[in-house]
């Protein structure tokens, strides 16, 4: 006598992996276009994207439902779209109720109508230039178009032009609230001249340990130091493009993964390279919320 038995088919579903940590911070780069050329520059004007601006803030949206906090806008240069970044500032402010929401730019293109408009919705600004010596600049190509002089900013990279450079008091003058130190950083594809397909070339530029150390030395007794050599730099931001796409830099280029608005944030994090110890230790979180102002600003 034959036995028959009903057998049901089990299938197995493997979860979803998962990033490990939280997208606390996030650095976006809505677009790649900017008004200077400087020769160290590791996100070059590859293209003229720009995504259009509900579907950047659905992705946002993505990211704060996913833990983000703390919104920083890079570039290309911002302030060449003031409309477009002023509106997400808003958004993430008013919409998403982020903690912090700050843009870092030349300087070149901030106006007080926009600050008017749209400063209220804007936690920290910071001011990148590499030098008090208008020479140096240009030397440098930070600049219009690379020619033109431009003005005293806050946040430095450190290269061998200007590693021996004595900064105290233009800094005690200025008193930032963070005085970030960058040493020059390269990027395959970003900087590192025609051989990696580079718009810019930024191997003349670098400096060794030794050299950083000594413009370091030279200014420990300005409080607002944060310094940030390669090591703790390269790793520990999360980066986020034009396409939504976090940006690798663990194998010394830029390396896109898939879009945030295909995969969700999760998997598109899995893709990001991102460094969360280095994050932590470098002072990746700190007092990044501005009190709001009692009285509207005096032109």
């Amino acid at each position: 006598m034959w036995m028959e038995a009903n057998v049901r088919s089990t299938r197995f579903v493997r979860p979803t992996p998962k990033p490990g940590f939280v997208p606390v911070s996030v650095n976006w780069f809505p677009h790649r276009v900017c008004n200077y050329k400087c020769d160290f520059c590791f996100h070059t004007s590859t293209n003229d994207y720009i995504l259009p601006l509900d579907d950047a803030k659905y992705a946002l949206r993505l990211l704060a439902n996913a833990g983000m906090k703390k919104l920083n806008i890079s570039g290309g240069e911002p302030f060449l779209q003031p409309r477009y970044i002023g509106e997400v500032f808003k958004y993430c402010k008013e919409e998403l109720y982020l903690e912090s929401c700050s843009v870092v730019n030349n300087g070149s293109k901030v106006t007080e109508n926009w600050l008017d408009t749209y400063g209220k919705y804007l936690d920290v600004m910071a001011i990148s230039c590499d030098s008090f010596d208008p020479e140096m600049n240009l030397k440098q190509g930070r600049a219009e178009n690379g020619t033109a002089a431009t003005h005293v900013n806050t946040v430095f990279k450190v290269s061998h032009n200007n590693w021996e450079e004595n900064m105290n008091n233009q800094i005690e003058e200025i008193a930032p609230f963070r005085w970030k130190v960058f040493q020059v950083l390269l990027l395959d594809s970003e900087n590192t001249g025609p051989d990696s397909n580079s718009l810019r070339d930024a191997r003349s530029l670098t400096v060794t340990k030794e050299q950083y150390k000594a413009f370091l030395d030279r200014h420990a007794g300005q409080t607002s130091l944060v310094p940030e050599d390669n090591d703790a730099m390269k790793d520990s931001y999360l980066l986020i493009d034009e396409e939504m796409r976090f940006l690798d830099c663990r194998a010394g280029g830029k390396k896109p993964g898939r879009s945030i608005m295909e995969v969700g944030v999760q998997t598109a994090l899995l893709d990001s390279g991102f460094d969360e110890k280095t994050f932590l230790s470098r002072g990746g979180i700190f007092d990044w919320t501005r009190e709001p102002e009692s009285q509207p600003l005096d032109w």
